[in-house]
């Protein structure tokens, strides 16, 4: 299984000098089976360059997961290449235990007048379902859904193939139990032992005491979790559009010290844009 991340940052894209090591786009995420099935995970604005990648590679099948409908991951799709290629083939699913049908997820960042050319005119070919509590096979993976703890719900998601473990969780408030969502406890099980869980770390102890039921994590209660379930590598994802490649380093360098003081083997990152991991 390979990961690579095309937006790790939350909320809105930012640019500027000291947003470079972390990137400044918002949620995109592609994941590779063994056997080089596709999946796209959000399509944040990251999803730009990994379409001209995909263009230039010739891959036109692929699935499309969706974690819920919030414009910082769905702000990309007009501006992702395949689907003007009527030989793209794109397999879309996710949030159906979101109040958006599946297709609305797409179709409504390309309405009028918010874009000029209308989702009925666009080429590519579209295969719409839902994620059923009980998962799916996708190709050689087999993909688990867990509702997401956050305004307007949403699903989270966990990826098994040849015995290794993702489980993806952004936009997941662990402090705070929003309607349609699950408890810590719940999250724990789901994420337990997985090889990668990567989760929502957008905001510090002091941003979260105004911003609580806002539906987004701390650094350090997704390193609670993630030190808990005894995953093996924990990925920090959705930086807070205001935290600096400079202040991103100085919350790792922190949890990094409270895995050692919790005498944890667990290994902990910051997620960058363009970062990969294989496992």
């Amino acid at each position: 299984m390979k990961v690579k991340f095309w937006g790790a940052r939350g909320s809105i894209p930012v640019s500027g000098r000291q947003y470079i090591k972390h990137g400044g786009s918002t949620t995109c995420v592609e994941l590779r089976s063994k056997k080089d099935e596709l999946v796209i995970i959000d399509a944040g604005t990251g999803i730009r360059l990994l379409g001209r990648e995909l263009i230039k590679n010739s891959h036109n099948k692929f699935t499309m997961l969706f974690t819920h409908s919030h414009w910082d991951h769905v702000i990309g799709f007009p501006f992702f290449a395949p689907i003007y290629n009527k030989k793209t083939h794109i397999r879309v699913m996710g949030c159906s235990f979101s109040s958006d049908p599946v297709r609305e997820i797409v179709a409504k960042t390309m309405q009028p007048p918010g874009f000029p050319v209308k989702f009925e005119e666009i080429a590519v070919r579209f295969e719409f379902d839902s994620v059923c509590s009980a998962g799916c096979e996708l190709g050689s993976l087999f993909l688990k859904p867990i509702e997401l703890s956050h305004p307007n719900q949403g699903l989270g998601y966990k990826f098994s193939e040849g015995g290794k473990t993702f489980v993806f969780l952004t936009d997941n408030e662990l402090g705070f139990k929003h309607p349609g969502g699950r408890t810590f406890s719940d999250y724990l099980k789901f994420s337990g032992g997985a090889d990668l869980l990567v989760h929502d770390a957008d905001y510090t102890e002091a941003e979260y005491s105004r911003r609580k039921t806002w539906g987004h994590s701390t650094y350090q209660q997704a390193l609670d979790l993630a030190i808990k379930a005894e995953v093996r590598s924990l990925g920090l994802f959705h930086h807070n559009q205001e935290r600096t490649d400079s202040d991103i380093e100085k919350l790792l360098a922190q949890c990094k010290k409270l895995v050692r003081k919790a005498g944890s083997k667990l290994e902990c990152f910051a997620v960058k844009e363009g970062q990969g991991v294989k496992f």
